[in-house]
């Protein structure tokens, strides 16, 4: 078999019973660092010129951002370029603070502060590889030799910092594949840099943890940096940062187990852009953290806004599923979701704590519609088709007729095989309940009451002068009229079920009746509007034996 599971082995989890992390509940948010510019552009088949590059970051700052990782200036020209534009025209705020990526080399260092000249802040991330695999089978080193190139590399970002005093500069060291290396060298090599650099002195040090490759369950890596935590120099003087890819689909959930565990600071993209499978979607975690009621720090209450821009500059298509960005996300198709939603919407009022079934956050803080929370397909039930029709057109239905009319819709989507959108449902609802048979249109009606009865003369016809006048007593004017027509037409009638509603504002009548009614063995629903609620009791009478009138007369013709 060519599907082999026995070619790969287990990853060893971490030893460690006393493990805090696990009680711990995240209250603030990290500090974020937003790396589409950089992580996320390498990871793109056409990677981003400077103009669109600049579009990303001038969204990046209006959503929040206080830290951008605006590129990898000495591995590309328009990296480069890019970065000297930024700081050229000015384009940096006050309280943002650039970073930029280097590996551990000498020339590759000094060509990275040549492209910061003149920044007032700013990161410098430099890196090299740590994990196992890579010291044996890429570089061919021991301990020694990659915790040589570390240290050198430190050296060189420190050196270079001292000549552009001018600038105010932050260290950052990564080693990189982190979660491949064994934490005794990884502790043995970071803590070579931190001497290095001295934060205890003042020096401003950011230690950053990356699951460059994701091997391990979220859990794992939380153990490891919270290990880490615990074993780092000078821990107190330096921010722990975290960066974690999603190559197992976890990169969210490592994000927030690793700053359980202690980390300050983590690294992302918007939408999760990056490298292989992405990298840790910092619009997933921010708004995780807001859906607990915690300040994200950042702004994506226009989320289609973000969506398209980061669409426009990388040419990737958001999932239509995306938690909190996607099209359909907060979308219901299934029956029994779309009843809950709506029974929960119908009690909540403006200043409520959020608890609506299905829904973790209101879609309005995205800047999204309630119109969108609901939509019809053949999965729908009768609480979906109600709530589009009380949403969109402020038109209630009792519960018998729900049944029945989302019997028609859900024949309707099963014929077209798709869809059903508000203004089908609401010619659906026409057709077959509110449109008036042929002479059966009420024109006018007097009744009178006397002790108990009401004397009802009711004149109903069609479109043209031909009328027919019904007279007869009730004990109101839907009984009246019903035994007005028994007399007339001989039939044995009975109204099974009849509701009244109000309807909402804007809408051109201001009651509604819905009827049910037997006449003889066959029963016939219909549905009336008026601008008092006793016409359209009457009309919605009329309208229900009409059709099993038309009914019967297209019979007869046919037979």
């Amino acid at each position: 078999m060519a599907f082999d599971h026995r070619k790969y082995r287990p990853f060893t989890p971490i030893a460690r019973p006393q493990r805090r992390w696990p009680d711990k509940v995240i209250e603030r948010a990290p500090n974020w660092c937003a790396v589409d510019l950089r992580d996320g552009n390498q990871a793109l088949v056409k990677p981003m010129t400077v103009a669109q590059k600049t579009r990303l970051f001038l969204l990046l700052v209006k959503v929040g951002f206080k830290e951008i990782e605006v590129g990898f200036p000495a591995a590309s020209q328009p990296d480069f370029d890019f970065v000297r534009k930024l700081i050229e025209e000015d384009l940096v705020p006050e309280d943002v603070t650039i970073q930029v990526l280097t590996q551990a080399r000498e020339e590759l260092i000094a060509r990275t502060y040549e492209a910061l000249k003149g920044a007032r802040r700013a990161v410098v991330h430099v890196y090299n590889s740590t994990s196992r695999v890579q010291r044996e089978k890429v570089f061919r080193m021991d301990v020694a030799g990659i915790r040589e190139i570390a240290v050198n590399g430190a050296r060189s970002v420190a050196r270079h910092a001292a000549q552009a005093p001018e600038t105010e500069w932050i260290f950052q060291y990564s080693p990189e594949s982190f979660t491949g290396t064994e934490l005794e060298v990884a502790a043995e090599v970071v803590n070579a840099v931190i001497d290095v650099w001295q934060p205890h002195k003042g020096q401003p040090v950011i230690i950053n943890l990356p699951a460059t490759v994701e091997v391990s369950t979220p859990n794992v890596y939380a153990d490891m940096v919270e290990w880490m935590n615990d074993n780092l120099h000078h821990r107190e003087h330096i921010q722990i940062s975290l960066h974690t890819h999603n190559d197992r689909g976890c990169g969210v959930a490592a994000a927030e187990l690793g700053v359980m565990a202690g980390a300050d600071r983590v690294e992302g993209t918007l939408m999760g852009n990056g490298e292989r499978t992405g990298n840790m979607d910092i619009v997933t975690m921010a708004m995780n953290l807001y859906s607990q009621g915690v300040d994200p720090m950042l702004d994506f209450s226009n989320i289609r806004e973000i969506a398209e821009t980061v669409e426009s500059v990388t040419e990737i298509s958001t999932h239509p599923r995306h938690p909190y960005a996607g099209e359909l996300v907060f979308t219901a198709f299934s029956g029994s979701h779309q009843d809950a939603i709506r029974k929960c919407l119908s009690t909540y009022q403006e200043g409520d704590v959020w608890e609506i079934a299905y829904l973790p956050i209101d879609p309005r803080d995205l800047g999204r519609r309630y119109e969108e929370v609901v939509r019809i397909n053949s999965q729908s039930g009768k609480g979906g088709v109600l709530h589009v029709l009380e949403r969109d057109f402020g038109i209630t239905l009792p519960r018998w007729l729900q049944i029945e009319f989302s019997r028609v819709v859900q024949e309707q989507a099963e014929e077209q095989e798709g869809e059903v959108n508000g203004e089908q449902i609401h010619a659906l609802f026409n057709k077959h309940y509110l449109a008036t048979p042929a002479g059966w249109q009420l024109h006018a009606y007097e009744l009178n009451r006397e002790r108990d009865v009401v004397d009802a003369r009711i004149s109903i016809g069609g479109d043209g002068d031909d009328t027919t006048v019904l007279a007869a007593e009730g004990r109101g004017g839907v009984e009246a009229l019903v035994e007005a027509i028994k007399r007339c037409t001989g039939q044995d009638i009975a109204v099974e079920g009849f509701d009244e509603f109000a309807l909402n504002e804007g809408t051109d009548a201001s009651a509604m009746a819905c009827v049910r009614v037997r006449v003889g063995d066959e029963f016939s629903s219909a549905a009336a509007m008026a601008d008092d609620t006793t016409s359209a009791a009457l009309q919605a009478v009329l309208s229900a034996v009409g059709r099993v009138a038309a009914v019967r007369a297209s019979l007869a013709s046919v037979g």
